[in-house]
């Protein structure tokens, strides 16, 4: 029996559940939501997909409800709006984390809370105050990397599940593409590119680099928020959490080398959160770039 709470049915939540049932990644999920009725037609909407997918119980109810998991995903709050950087958000969803957590953590004693609401990297800093008791880490730089993946992909015209690399430090715009991380097929990225012999410039790189980290702007301006790719880097977590997989996952954790922000860099993922910390051998620029992004998460932690 695995059970996981989704709490914040919206586009976020919902497609989340919805990526957990055809996965099948737990045997139970319980929606939960201030809007009772938004969260109990998500789970009857979404509950219609099990039984052609797979059999998960998928239930509505209050954070009582919430009682079990193992695993808590957390996605309430505002959205981000146009022009808006997640940072924005910060004061709104402070705000209603300093009132949410406290009763999902007393409901769900020993669920380890996954944070994805933005700023995720500062929200899961407030989360690990407000629930000392709970293993507690945020998505990070997951999704993050899996644009820069699926950009480099597309460039080496792979599949991009043979691309490896990393976006590390905060998700947001200072975030540090790791070029220096990335290879494909056992390759680093540049001897990969001659070997097919394909262009490999700076012009590309800044490209694909403006299309990582543009990637979440780019979307909200055409449809107002972006849910499919944060849903499907969720589940993943989820999974690697729920069978104690060992796994490494660019998730966001306290980091005692930048002044114990919360950051993404590799981290070993099993059922009881993140156990272990791998630190990439970067360049000096790509170091000095990870100094600077967890320096904006100072001062936004500051201003809590």
């Amino acid at each position: 029996m695995t059970k996981v709470g989704i709490v914040g049915t919206g586009f976020v939540g919902a497609t989340t559940a919805y990526a957990l049932t055809l996965r099948g990644s737990c045997s139970e999920l319980v929606l939960v939501d201030k809007d009772t009725k938004r969260a109990q037609a998500e789970a009857e909407d979404v509950g219609h997909a099990a039984p052609v997918s797979h059999g998960l119980r998928i239930n509505a109810g209050d954070a009582a409800a919430l009682e079990g998991s193992q695993v808590v995903i957390i996605t309430a709050g505002a959205n981000q709006q146009p022009e808006e950087t997640r940072l924005d958000l910060l004061g709104k969803n402070a705000a209603i984390f300093r009132e949410l957590i406290p009763q999902v953590a007393q409901a769900a004693p020993g669920a380890v809370l996954l944070i994805a609401s933005n700023p995720v990297d500062v929200l899961t800093q407030l989360v690990i105050q407000l629930a000392p008791e709970h293993a507690v880490l945020g998505s990070g730089t997951v999704l993050d990397s899996a644009r820069l993946r699926y950009l480099i992909g597309q460039h080496a015209q792979v599949d991009p599940t043979h691309v490896h690399g990393y976006v590390l430090g905060e998700h947001g715009d200072s975030e540090v593409i790791a070029w220096s991380t990335v290879s494909v097929a056992g390759l680093p990225i540049d001897e990969f590119m001659e070997a097919r012999r394909l262009p490999w410039t700076a012009a590309i790189r800044a490209e694909i680099e403006q299309g990582t980290r543009g990637a979440a702007a780019s979307i909200i301006q055409g449809k107002r928020a972006t849910y499919y790719g944060i849903a499907a880097a969720l589940a993943r977590i989820t999974e690697r959490i729920l069978g104690n997989r060992q796994a490494v996952l660019t998730v966001s954790a306290p980091t005692p080398e930048f002044g114990g922000v919360c950051l993404s860099l590799p981290r070993i993922v099993d059922a009881r959160g993140v156990v272990d910390t791998v630190m990439p051998d970067l360049t000096s620029e790509e170091h000095q770039a990870l100094q600077r992004s967890a320096e904006v998460l100072q001062q936004a932690v500051a201003a809590l």
